[in-house]
């Protein structure tokens, strides 16, 4: 009596469906964020090879033109190509953001580095500025900034910077106290090994290994304040092409011209995804490399 045989129809058709669930488990979300901050790093580098027009070159028979075939995004009030501006405002935008999350961690690093380790009256004096200076309003705070240095792409870096360290500050504090009172530094310590090593060998390199993730995140909340200060026209000034530059150009016609608001508030929104997105996997993979 033969053993009965499982046929081969079943199998074939079982294969195809493995290969697509192993396909819908792949994070696709995360090669979209990646592509598309590569395609921004090209365009930040070597805008020409992207852009399709002169991005200062004005053509007033073309003003206001809705997106074709020539113009992608249409055309600005000036008969610019609004596609190529934004391509080439991405080097500006981008630095404005990469710029102002550097200034935040930094700062955030020093205060926090300073409120977790510090002996305690210097502790105590630390933790009550970033406390002062987390009630601050950001808004405000660059508000006073922008009044006191003028708008530009410098002031809008260390407005944001600033105004996004106090949060970030108080993450590393707590990061720096968790790991001080961990088995592995109580073990260096036990063994005799001194302050300054335990805190650079051991507090410090695990306490700070988020702040990858926290830098990537940071990144795109960066490019949506510095663009929220240009619209308000308290940033960089036309005609710049500074995403949010053209957002503040772009509002008195967004009645007649709406994808002069529209497509470069897309365009923010998508960098902060972007952001949000590759931060949100390099958290989960640090996650699993602690484990």
């Amino acid at each position: 009596m033969t053993a009965l045989r499982p046929s081969s129809t079943s199998a074939a058709g079982t294969a195809p469906s493995t290969r697509l669930a192993a396909l819908a488990r792949r994070p696709w979300g995360l090669y979209a964020a990646v592509a598309f901050v590569a395609l921004l790093t090209v365009a930040a580098i070597a805008p020409q090879l992207l852009a399709t027009h002169d991005p200062l070159a004005l053509d007033y028979p073309l003003s206001l033109h809705a997106p074709s075939w020539t113009n992608w995004f249409g055309t600005d009030e000036s008969g610019r190509d609004l596609y190529s501006r934004v391509i080439f405002g991405a080097r500006e935008s981008l630095l404005i953001g990469l710029g102002a999350a550097a200034v935040g961690i930094v700062l955030a690093l020093v205060l926090g580095s300073l409120a977790a380790l510090a002996i305690k009256p210097a502790a105590v004096v630390v933790d009550r500025v970033v406390e002062i200076l987390f009630t601050f309003p950001a808004l405000l705070l660059a508000l006073l900034l922008i009044a006191i240095s003028g708008p530009s792409a410098t002031t809008e870096i260390l407005a944001v910077g600033l105004g996004t360290a106090p949060g970030y500050a108080r993450m590393i504090r707590g990061q720096i106290l968790a790991a001080k009172g961990s088995a592995y530094v109580e073990a260096a310590t036990a063994l005799g090994h001194s302050r300054s090593r335990i805190v650079f060998a051991h507090i410090l390199p695990n306490a700070l290994r988020p702040l990858v993730a926290v830098f990537a995140l940071s990144v795109g909340q960066s490019i949506v304040w510095a663009s929220s200060l240009s619209f308000l026209g308290l940033g960089v000034a036309p005609p710049s092409s500074e995403w949010g530059a053209l957002l503040d150009a772009g509002r008195q016609y967004i009645v007649q011209a709406g994808w002069l608001i529209v497509v470069p508030g897309l365009v923010i929104v998508a960098v902060a995804l972007a952001a949000t997105t590759i931060g949100r996997h390099l958290q989960s993979y640090l996650e699993r490399g602690e484990k």
